[in-house]
């Protein structure tokens, strides 16, 4: 399709304007217009952003609150067939009040048809949304199908509005809390990023356009750093994961974390690890003490897809007790969540190698990248435990019987003295090794170049399936 000049006359300074937002998003004089600006209520261009071409398309939100009717959807249906015929990376700027009823039946057809177009290229080209404004109905279904959405502090995201909510339901809501950053930041799993500011929500597309669209090549040299310093010695004691994943990971490379705020105990963050895009799959212990529970899996499993669509390489950082226990974990699908992270490393064909810093238990230990899973190598600092359980609470189990019959401080003595000959038997990082479960044990100073070395020798690869909102 022949491209416009970007220069035309309709270069409104209105901030809603879809050609300004285009152009604040894009590097300078690279936009190149694929539909001209008219009244369909929808923009579409190709541009560069962070040095690397893409195709973007706006809502006009200047014409019907950004409804979109038939025309515009012909518009996004055009921007993704441009994108998908030169492998280019998408990027949505939404401010939309869904299907403009005027168009009636026709503008749910043309919906359809925009969905159909995001379905097909998923996991495919990098599919990128940013949501400035109000983005209801078939609008904010739109930024749901795509790999990552960045919500603007003006952003809304709901399928119907408060007053249809309070016809339906006698529910007194607004838009803010229906569809704004509160509503997203822990309770829907919608909306990857919530910026604090507009310029922000820029910022951090144009970083996340950068990852997906120049991945770059690993350098293997990399300076040694004392991990250990970020993990406590004790078993028990909670602690954040963030600061190792941030020694780990480049300092000077662009690094976000996804979803940062829901389901707090696994950390996805994406970043760079000598000069290369990769993704961090990581339990949290500050939370939950690192458990997995249904959410947990879920937001890990979905991240490990995206990651495995496009060729990012993994790293999976596992500090993990269990799985969560509870009636409530069973009915919220603690099964069928879980199950979705076990298909979703077993089905990976990036590289992706586990470090295992302190402890791996049960079922959560082979859900998090296992080698029996397909993980490129598995490492383990000196002091970490592989097991079924914890040791004291494997003995309680295996030997309540002669344990039942102790005073509690002869109990307590006999636990340790039975926990430390059960982890000689099952529990330690020796064992792991000489089954196959655990390939190498490395010193923590060490950790950063082994991880290069294994994720840069691997053979690049990248899945072959599209990757559905789990």
């Amino acid at each position: 399709m022949a491209h416009a000049d970007s220069q035309g006359p309709n270069n409104s300074a209105n901030e809603r304007d879809p050609k300004v937002r285009i152009e604040r998003l894009a590097d300078p004089t690279s936009v190149k217009l694929i539909t001209p600006q008219d009244k369909s209520g929808m923009l579409a261009a190709t541009a560069r952003v962070a040095g690397n071409r893409v195709v973007i398309f706006a809502s006009d939100a200047t014409i019907q609150g950004g409804a979109l009717g038939e025309d515009g959807s012909h518009v996004i249906v055009a921007a993704y067939r441009t994108a998908m015929a030169e492998q280019l990376p998408i990027i949505g700027i939404w401010h939309s009040g869904g299907a403009r009823l005027r168009d009636g039946v026709s503008s749910l057809h043309a919906f359809g048809e925009v969905f159909q177009s995001m379905i097909t290229a998923s996991g495919k080209i990098p599919q990128l949304s940013l949501v400035l404004g109000p983005t209801a109905g078939g609008g904010a279904y739109g930024p749901a199908l795509t790999d990552v959405v960045v919500l603007a502090p003006e952003g809304r995201i709901f399928v119907t509005g408060p007053d249809v909510v309070k016809s339906v339901t006698g529910e007194k809501v607004d838009i803010a809390t229906l569809g704004g950053p509160d509503a997203h930041r822990k309770n829907s799993g919608v909306a990857h990023v919530i910026a604090h500011t507009e310029d922000q929500a820029f910022s951090e597309i144009r970083d996340l356009t950068s990852l997906f669209a120049n991945q770059g090549h690993m350098k293997t040299d990399l300076p040694d750093i004392d991990l250990l310093q970020f993990v406590p010695d004790s078993q028990k004691r909670a602690y954040e994961v963030h600061p190792l994943i941030e020694a780990i990971l480049d300092k000077d490379g662009e690094s976000l974390e996804l979803l940062p705020m829901w389901a707090e105990n696994m950390v996805t963050s994406i970043g760079r690890l000598g000069g290369r895009t990769v993704g961090v799959v990581a339990n949290n212990p500050q939370h939950l003490g690192g458990v997995l529970d249904s959410a947990a899996a879920e937001k890990a499993a979905r991240f490990v897809r995206t990651c495995d669509a496009f060729g990012i390489p993994l790293i999976v950082i596992a500090d993990v007790p269990g799985f969560l226990p509870g009636a409530g974990q069973e009915w919220e699908g603690a099964v069928r969540r879980g199950a979705k992270l076990l298909h979703a490393f077993g089905e990976a064909v990036v590289p992706r190698v586990t470090l295992i810093t302190r402890r791996a238990y049960g079922g959560a230990y082979v859900a998090m990248n296992s080698k029996s899973l397909g993980a490129t190598r598995v490492f383990a600092w000196p002091s970490a435990e592989v097991s079924v359980m914890g040791a004291v609470a494997a003995v309680r189990v295996l030997h309540r019987r002669l344990l039942a019959d102790l005073s509690q401080d002869q109990r307590e003595s006999m636990e340790l003295e039975l926990a430390a000959e059960h982890e000689k038997v099952s529990g330690g990082v020796e064992r792991a090794i000489e089954v196959g479960a655990v390939d190498e044990i490395i010193h923590p100073s060490k950790t950063r170049a082994a991880l290069a070395q294994v994720l840069a020798s691997a053979p690049h690869r990248r899945g072959s399936h599209g990757n559905i909102p789990l």
